[in-house]
């Protein structure tokens, strides 16, 4: 289904990404950015999917994550590092234009992006993400990832993942593969988390956010589709409904019973994913 793509970031460090080729030309490829601590296993029923339909998609590790190496500086996890990276992806694959389908900090890194290389930009699905981060959600996140942790099974990585996610809405098997997606497994057989923890220390020190109020409102002359997940914990009901009220060319979905974050296979969320690139045909 997909390609392994390895390239070298201009300090490079060596990265990696799933290229799933498609067979369409003429319209954009679709960059899929996941979360502050996940990686492209979380995109692969999505890729499959809209691969099927002739789409090229892109799926990265951000440095740190996944088959990404590990930063031996903790400082460059941080999104101007994270931004030239995807920018460098984008150079290195020859893509020109793309439509950026992110996952909380993938939807941040999403609009910087759109600010930074506005031409490269076709549109955003921003997933569960705002300019305004609800502050116990994010220090549940921070607390979590920064928190190393090893799992003699699978299940119990399961297990561990259900105490923290905010995602009541999904089944087992849902849940079985959030977990896959977040360990892997070592040569004693047993799991390890599939990131660096040391990729919560500049957060830790962040004494507070930029204004992502200007950086959401600088995106605006972009077709924009942002996905709010009912019981979500970052993203408030109240900023959702400024950003659709700030942005005509926002269109929001609310994705019943989905916390932080939905998973993009939820019927609501596919249906008005499947509707937004329907504009890019």
């Amino acid at each position: 289904m997909y390609e392994d793509f390895w390239y070298r970031a201009q300090d490079g460090l060596k990265l990696y990404c799933r290229d799933y080729p498609g067979n369409r030309r003429g319209r954009p490829a679709i960059l899929c950015l996941p979360g502050v601590a996940r990686n492209s296993k979380d995109f692969a029923l999505f890729a499959e999917k809209h691969q099927a339909e002739g789409w090229r998609i892109l799926c990265p590790d951000y440095r740190g994550r996944g088959r990404s190496a590990y930063d031996p500086n903790p400082a460059n996890y941080e999104p101007a590092r994270y931004l030239d990276d995807i920018r460098h992806l984008l150079s290195a694959t020859g893509t020109h234009r793309v439509i950026v389908v992110g996952t909380s900090l993938g939807g941040l890194m999403g609009l910087a992006l759109a600010v930074a290389t506005p031409m490269a930009i076709a549109g955003l699905v921003m997933n569960d993400i705002g300019p305004d981060i609800d502050s116990s959600g994010l220090s549940r996140i921070i607390a979590y990832i920064g928190n190393d942790r090893t799992f003699a099974t699978l299940e119990e990585a399961v297990a561990d993942i259900k105490t923290v996610l905010n995602m009541p809405n999904l089944t087992e098997a849902e849940w079985t593969m959030v977990a896959d997606g977040s360990v892997r497994q070592t040569d004693d057989g047993s799991y390890q988390l599939d990131w660096d923890t040391k990729i919560a220390e500049p957060m830790k020190r962040q004494s507070s956010l930029p204004d992502l109020w200007a950086l959401f409102r600088a995106a605006r002359n972009i077709p924009v589709l942002a996905l709010h997940g009912e019981v979500s914990d970052i993203l408030s009901n109240d900023t959702f409904q400024k950003m659709q009220i700030g942005m005509p060319n926002l269109t929001g979905v609310d994705i019943p019973g989905a916390g932080h974050c939905p998973t993009l296979q939820e019927p609501a969320a596919s249906e008005a994913i499947d509707d937004f690139l329907s504009r890019f045909q």
